[in-house]
């Protein structure tokens, strides 16, 4: 990679590790589906007066019309609502970590769901040590008397699961030539369509009190920045360097997110949750597999 790729990269493990700071900060007033259906429907005007100005329409069929609006059920309505339902009673820092497990969920999935993308040596081996990563993260809370953290951890992992699932679904877009800043937008419309009404349904956010400007900046963020400016970049160091350095981002992003919960949440930062990164990202590392490839 060139140095302005790397920069792209780190600036974009800053903006989805940041993603986790800004909900904490919104939570403090705001209901999870409330913050999830403002960060997507914001997201999505911005994306598409961008798409507007710039002169590209949305040449599509009713088909990918609806494979957009699956794409956004997958990709942004279930992770972005777990998520940030689960930071409701775990720490940013354990949500993230938790978070970086999805490149493991895409390599089994693919596995079974594709036929170029197989489970190797290397791959097996780096889905044991996530899958040790996480048993040290969410290990004591199976075992505890309350269990509280348990669903919300399942949850994080559920999202991971969703990220996966529309990774591979996705696929098609692109094989299909499709511009990425039109499929971006397109999901974005199609979860925006979901949880507006679900979050006036569940949340009724109309009958609550106005927010205060702290957490209305952070919903600014989330979309902004963690959503709207991320998917731009992502796509830009997609193409530029390659899926398998943007695996890196997957890294990077907890470590943000652990520091940031602590430096702005007041979160606590535990050993068992610095151990359970290091053996997820040492997982990560060994499915990257280059580390591996110089050591020969």
């Amino acid at each position: 990679m060139t140095p302005s790729d790397w920069v792209i990269l780190l600036i974009l493990s800053l903006l989805w590790g940041g993603a986790f700071m800004f909900s904490g900060i919104a939570l403090r007033e705001l209901q999870p589906l409330t913050i999830v259906a403002l960060r997507v429907s914001i997201a999505a005007v911005i994306l598409n007066l961008i798409i507007l100005f710039s002169g590209r329409r949305y040449n599509i069929s009713l088909k990918t019309a609806g494979n957009l609006l699956l794409m956004g059920f997958m990709n942004n309505a279930i992770p972005f609502s777990l998520i940030v339902w689960s930071q409701t009673r775990i720490t940013a820092g354990q949500a993230s970590i938790l978070n970086a497990t999805t490149p493991i969920f895409t390599i089994i999935l693919a596995h079974f769901l594709t036929r170029d993308e197989k489970i190797t040596v290397n791959r097996m081996l780096g889905i044991l040590m996530g899958l040790a990563g996480v048993i040290v993260l969410i290990g004591p809370g199976v075992f505890s008397n309350s269990g509280s953290s348990l669903l919300p951890q399942l949850a994080v992992l559920g999202a991971g699961l969703a990220y996966s699932l529309s990774g591979i679904f996705g696929k098609r877009f692109g094989e299909a030539g499709m511009d990425p800043i039109i499929i971006s937008g397109g999901q974005l419309i199609g979860s925006s369509l979901i949880l507006l009404p679900l979050a006036l349904i569940v949340d009724k956010p109309l009958g609550q009190p106005f927010p205060t400007l702290q957490p209305l900046l952070a919903i600014l963020g989330l979309a902004l920045f963690s959503t709207a400016l991320a998917y731009i970049l992502y796509f830009r160091v997609l193409k530029r360097a390659g899926a398998g350095n943007v695996l890196l981002v997957t890294m990077i992003i907890p470590f943000v997110a652990i520091f940031l919960g602590a430096a702005v949440l007041g979160e606590e930062i535990h050993l068992r949750e610095l151990g359970a990164l290091l053996i997820l990202v040492a997982g990560l590392l060994v499915i990257d597999g280059r580390l591996l490839r110089r050591g020969k």
